[in-house]
């Protein structure tokens, strides 16, 4: 595994960890409101963790995790990233990103974890920093 694949992971991994904790805080004051289990278990923690990912990159291209591993996400062409791209790459990340990886893995090994199908797709690249 190549050594920005490995920071990726550890960085995916920080962030989980903070998107976690705030869902805690968030359930505890929507269980109050919201009975339905099923959007505790399912709705609120993508909300909370799309939401975050979203805001952290669109005000610096790096979320908590990526700073502490030194990476940085950008877009292909250079330009800042659009709210549209971000959007796009959480979506295919969390859906069909594994299957297209599993896939065609000697494809995106080539770009030395710098490309990822979800960044393929979003049309963005990580790089350190």
């Amino acid at each position: 595994m190549k050594s920005i694949t490995k920071k990726r992971t550890k960085a995916y991994f920080i962030d989980l960890a903070i998107s976690t904790a705030v869902v805690g805080v968030a359930e505890y004051f929507l269980r109050k409101k919201v009975k339905n289990e099923a959007i505790h278990a399912l709705v609120t923690p993508s909300v909370v963790a799309c939401t975050l990912e979203c805001a952290q990159l669109l005000r610096s291209g790096q979320t908590v995790g990526y700073k502490k591993m030194g990476l940085v996400l950008e877009s292909e062409n250079g330009s800042d990233l659009s709210t549209n791209q971000i959007i796009k790459r959480t979506f295919y990340r969390d859906t069909f990103s594994t299957f297209q990886f599993i896939r065609n893995r000697q494809e995106f090994e080539k770009s030395g974890g710098e490309i990822l199908p979800h960044d393929s797709y979003a049309r963005t690249v990580v790089k350190e920093v």
